[in-house]
């Protein structure tokens, strides 16, 4: 391999100029990149693989490693003096990457493998809410589709199905009907996920809590709501995202201390008596009931997609500060967290087809007008191709705008939207359409 590097203890203001690695190719990614780029202390960002934007972004340079390419990522590492990790995705967390990289004495934002099972378990998951004592729904595993069945049939509908593994945000089916449930056993199974959990269905609003963990010390970010279905109206499939608004002005402060006091802390303490030193972001899915009361749906190991892109160009704090006080365990000794005023509003630009097959290779054309109307457009799956922008995903685009209140802030983002063209653009016409309810 190569001989370890040694990591710089100093904290991070001490810091005069920092690299930073993004790994991963989303449009959560392009986003942390993007603020990362806003530091004064942050000189240049690399990606790997990053996409089409961030392969234009002045200061960023791609790198064509795969996410899972461990050796390759740290062997980058050293070869371009970079001073921090930041870990996007999901399927790397869940791989041990950070485990890698820590062994090389590699600074890296984002949880070990231990710590990154409360993603890529469910089971495991739901385990540890139990033992945490936080809110949640009841739930029981499966690893028979006859059980899984028998229970649903016992219970009734509406009741909720998840597979208990990774993918891609796509493995939840909330079914409204006995046959809608059934037929999702079957499905997931034939899917190759060998465990199920079956959940009790929850009525209430949806919110998403991204919070920073040092281990010891949680600080949440502003609470985002995400559009996860597919139709206006939040009809339709569930996909990985198809726009978000932050912050949710259904979580008040009184009821963010709340949500820390009695989910966010209590978890970070049973992960820490398991010895899991959880660092990184800790994401929380929440439902707030009818009463106001909210429960824990589910918890994610890493940043939001497309939270992450309606929460950061609101941040005022430098975020390699923030990531650096969770690596060195000093988020207490870190003043309070700076946001700008008012609201962001984060619509995605999905291939058509998606969440279902669809085709990659359009040519895509009018973000620079997009942008002059000034809407920040985050790329997720797209590619340079011969000086040329083309798709390569399902979710696109992300393009944010900001405002003094969402009305503003959704009407400059629909504006810029208007002015992107892909052969067979979609995009929801009612992300933020709760905001008037609230």
């Amino acid at each position: 391999m190569f001989a370890k590097t040694k990591s710089n203890n100093c904290c991070g203001s001490a810091i005069a100029s920092v690299k930073v690695l993004v790994v991963g190719n989303g449009g959560r990614e392009h986003a942390l990149a993007w603020t990362l780029l806003q530091s004064p202390k942050v000189k240049q960002v690399f990606c790997c693989p990053g996409n089409g934007g961030t392969a234009t972004m002045k200061g960023c340079e791609n790198l064509p490693l795969a996410v899972d390419n461990f050796a390759e990522i740290a062997r980058a590492v050293k070869e371009n003096n970079i001073s921090l990790v930041v870990v996007g995705p999901e399927l790397p967390l869940s791989l041990g990457i950070t485990d890698y990289l820590q062994r090389y004495d590699i600074e890296v934002f984002g949880p070990t493998q231990a710590g990154a099972q409360i993603e890529a378990s469910k089971s495991w998951a739901k385990a540890i809410m139990a033992e945490a004592g936080v809110p949640t729904a009841k739930a029981e595993t499966f690893t028979e589709a006859a059980a899984a069945k028998a229970y649903i049939q016992q219970q009734g509908a509406p009741i909720v199905v998840k597979a208990d593994g990774l993918a891609a945000g796509k493995g939840v089916i909330v079914a409204a009907t006995l046959e809608e449930a059934l037929g999702a056993v079957d499905n997931l199974f034939k899917e190759g996920f060998v465990k199920l959990v079956i959940e009790e269905f929850l009525s209430g609003e949806e919110v998403s809590v991204l919070a920073l963990t040092d281990g010891k010390n949680i600080v949440p970010l502003l609470p985002a709501r995400d559009h996860k279905r597919i139709g206006e109206g939040d009809t339709g499939k569930n996909t990985g995202g198809m726009g978000a608004y932050a912050p949710a002005p259904l979580v008040t402060p009184e009821l963010m201390e709340q949500i820390e006091r009695e989910i966010l802390q209590p978890t970070i303490a049973t992960l820490g008596k398991k010895g899991i030193d959880y660092r990184g972001v800790l994401y929380a899915g929440l439902i707030i009931t009818p009463e106001g009361e909210p429960k824990i749906l589910e918890y994610n190991c890493r940043f939001g997609d497309p939270e992450t892109q309606a929460v950061l160009p609101l941040l005022e704090t430098p975020l390699d500060e923030l990531l650096l006080a969770c690596v060195r365990q000093k988020l207490s000794q870190q003043p309070p967290i700076r946001w700008k005023e008012g609201s962001a509003v984060c619509i995605v630009a999905a291939s058509g087809g998606y969440p279902d097959a669809y085709e990659k290779g359009k040519v895509i054309s009018g973000i620079e007008q997009a942008e002059a109307t000034g809407a920040i457009v985050f790329h997720a799956g797209t590619k340079l191709q011969n000086s040329q922008l083309l798709t390569d995903g399902g979710r696109v685009l992300g393009i944010t705008a900001t405002g003094t209140n969402f009305l503003e802030a959704i009407a400059r983002v629909y504006a810029a939207t208007e002015r992107i063209h892909f052969d067979g653009i979609y995009y929801r016409p009612d992300i933020g359409h709760r905001v008037n309810r609230q």
